[in-house]
């Protein structure tokens, strides 16, 4: 960062290079959107850039790394950029059925994904980043407060009502599963 506040293209090539994958996947899993990750990420780049002069990574207890302050602007960004009003997707178009053999099993598998995505869509923000930081990212709870800006304590209460929500939402899913395993429905 501090080669970066000096200006140097180059240090700053090495830092996207090596955040921007993780930052876009967390990204979309908030904002639930490729594109908007992508933009919200090159937005998260851009002040990077501008606060890389001023940079200070031990100046006061308690400060961040890098990583850490970079997921905190990415998820603040994605938040922030969610409460905006949406516009529909008019280019939506249906997929077309295949038939080979494998297909039923494939469409189960996406409308499995489709349901858990919807319901992980229907959680709060900041449900929704608490989930997509500690469960996809596989960051700490003690990181994932500190990126939310919460207590470890409100960060795992986020965690369990988001459980809470999702298992309620996909209660039918758990079932099948069930029925399937044990050898057909009862």
């Amino acid at each position: 960062m501090a080669a970066v506040g000096r200006g140097d293209q180059r240090a700053f090539a090495r830092l996207v290079e090596r955040h921007s994958r993780r930052a876009t996947a967390l990204a979309g899993r908030i904002t639930l959107n490729r594109a908007d990750a992508e933009e919200v990420v090159q937005e998260a780049f851009m002040r990077v850039w501008v606060k890389a002069p001023n940079w200070r990574p031990q100046a006061a207890a308690g400060d961040a790394l890098f990583a850490t302050w970079f997921r905190r602007v990415v998820v603040n960004l994605c938040i922030d950029r969610r409460r905006r009003p949406v516009s529909e997707d008019i280019e939506s178009v249906p997929e077309i059925a295949d038939d080979a053999p494998a297909a039923l099993d494939a469409i189960a598998s996406d409308e499995t994904r489709k349901r858990v995505g919807d319901a992980v869509a229907e959680l709060p923000e900041r449900q929704r980043a608490a989930l997509a930081l500690c469960h996809f990212e596989g960051i700490s709870n003690i990181a994932a407060a500190d990126i939310l800006g919460v207590t470890v304590g409100a960060l795992e209460s986020l965690l369990v009502r988001a459980r809470r929500q999702l298992k309620n939402s996909l209660a039918d899913l758990a079932g099948e599963g069930s029925a399937a395993k044990s050898g057909g429905l009862r």
